[in-house]
């Protein structure tokens, strides 16, 4: 959300001046330091995520482990398919 704010020209000079030294935009400077003050989260709530997101339709079979050379091979499996290499 946008809105306007007048600050004076020596506490817009030090803001920006602490956001470069922290590394981070004004925009993040000012989010956290607004949510700081009025005691909420300056990011969004994301709630834990537990793998796997599908399950299998029979649970009664074991997990898959699945390498990264399996993925590598599938990728390159669908690659070949859609572009006939």
């Amino acid at each position: 959300m946008r809105t306007t704010v007048d600050l004076s020209p020596g506490l817009m000079q030090a803001a920006k001046l602490a956001a470069a030294a922290r590394g981070i935009s004004l925009k993040e400077l000012f989010t956290k330091a607004l949510a700081r003050e009025v005691g909420a989260s300056a990011s969004p709530q994301v709630g834990r995520v537990v793998f796997p997101l599908v399950g299998a339709a029979d649970d009664s079979r074991p997990p898959r482990e699945i390498t990264n050379a399996d993925i590598a091979d599938i990728f390159a499996a669908e690659d070949a398919d859609r572009y006939g290499r």
